[in-house]
């Protein structure tokens, strides 16, 4: 028995080496062909170079590194339906969750939108995190700026904006090099908002080559200094990914980046937690309390659950709230979601303008901002014919292409672009 154990853990090493190995590799590809793409110009060429690497490469160290990057394009180009297919973390029950907020609990449903700004009252700061490849968890946010403005918030910052876009401020809307995740339009939108209402925008990512905990504790030096430092009345509104955001708990080996600026501060932010309560692309990766509610509920709407003391409901203690997200419903192939609660509407546009040059990006940029302005929308018109891809096309309605952006009253500049970059027509259209 021991030989075999002995023999056992020599195999699991060398697994474990060859894993290793493996994962090397894939990164060194990987570094390839993000160095590829980036020689082309425009986003549908960068990401064609990228779809075709991701067909050619079935090598499962590959395919864990790369999905989720791959699916970031895939939102910036506006297939939200793709990235979903792409990558996806399976959200699982863990030991230490709440039960579901339901019949036997002290717990009632409220509309997100309204709940949140008066529980917001009372702080200084309110963290909101999202998943990186599903924007769905974005639209909540852009849509409480207003309302957080209105209870005197009035610093905004944004985990992904860089710092070397000094004159964000003054412009009034991110461009290409504001930022990376702003490059697809709901984030856009988000930073757009906030600099329209007149929130002071900072960007607070770390500039240095840190990782783990050095690299949380620079970004919360970062906003401390930038925010409370210079103002110490100031009343701050963070997005950030994942776990930053999290209130207690080891992460990446140390402490997250908002527990870093408590200490720095002695602000207690409330924290909301966006990323696990939504649907997913295979019902088998959502959480089993997220199916409870939903079967229950039905929700139309973002919510929240709250006691009648007003205290709300968290799925895990190391953050204040969690937000459920209703199941999506798509039209011509994209998600309703898009309206922003009926901030925006669809208007649909025809691949007749792509003079049969697929596939073809459709870019509505508003009217007053410059050609380098990250568009209000984008999709991609392409016949599911042509797509040698299934797992990674991106998604149309059968027949002739077309689809539905999503724009807010207003007035925009339509491109039609081929995958060359070379714009095929352009539209002036008023909504």
């Amino acid at each position: 028995m021991l030989l075999l154990a002995g023999m056992s853990a020599a195999a699991h090493a060398q697994s474990a080496d060859s894993w290793q190995a493996r994962q090397a590799e894939a990164s060194r590809v990987y570094g390839n062909i993000v160095h590829e793409a980036d020689r082309h110009k425009g986003l549908l060429a960068r990401y064609q170079v990228m779809r075709a690497a991701y067909a050619g490469n079935r090598d499962p160290a590959f395919h864990q590194m790369f999905d989720q990057y791959l699916s970031w394009y895939q939102t910036f180009l506006g297939d939200y339906p793709g990235a979903s297919a792409t990558f996806s973390i399976k959200q699982a029950q863990l030991p230490q969750d709440s039960p579901p907020p339901l019949s036997g609990s002290e717990y009632t449903a409220r509309p997100a939108l309204e709940a949140i700004p008066e529980l917001a009252r009372n702080y200084r700061a309110v963290f909101f995190n999202e998943a990186h490849n599903v924007p769905l968890t974005r639209i909540l946010t852009v849509q409480l700026l207003a309302r957080l403005r209105a209870e005197g918030f009035d610093y905004f910052a944004a985990e992904t904006l860089s710092q070397t876009d000094t004159g964000l401020q003054a412009r009034g809307y991110p461009v290409e090099g504001s930022g990376f995740y702003t490059e697809e339009p709901i984030y856009a939108d988000m930073v757009r908002t906030a600099l329209k209402l007149g929130f002071k925008v900072i960007a607070y990512e770390a500039t240095s080559d840190a990782t783990g905990d050095a690299r949380e504790a620079e970004q919360a030096d970062n906003l401390y200094r930038q925010v409370f430092q210079k103002d110490p009345h100031a009343r701050l509104v963070v997005n950030a990914g994942y776990e930053h955001i999290r209130e207690s708990g080891t992460f990446l080996g140390g402490a997250s980046m908002a527990e870093h600026l408590r200490k720095l501060t002695g602000i207690d932010p409330l924290t909301i937690e966006q990323t696990v309560l939504f649907p997913h692309r295979s019902a088998d990766d959502d959480h089993p309390c997220y199916t409870a509610v939903m079967q229950k509920l039905r929700p139309k709407v973002p919510i929240i659950f709250q006691n009648q003391a007003g205290e709300p409901w968290a799925l895990r203690t190391s953050y204040d709230v969690s937000v459920f997200f209703p199941p999506q419903t798509l039209r011509h192939g994209r998600p309703t979601w898009l309206t922003l609660g009926d901030e925006r509407k669809p208007y649909f546009v025809s691949g007749l303008r792509c003079v049969r040059r697929y596939p073809c990006l459709v870019e509505a940029r508003h009217a007053d901002e410059s050609p380098d302005a990250i568009p209000a929308d984008r999709l991609v018109l392409e016949p599911t014919s042509l797509s040698e891809l299934p797992m990674t096309q991106v998604h149309v309605a059968e027949g002739q292409p077309g689809g539905d952006l999503y724009l807010r009253p207003g007035k925009y500049r339509l491109t039609y672009i081929d995958v060359n970059g070379h714009v095929l027509a352009r539209d002036d259209v008023a909504l």
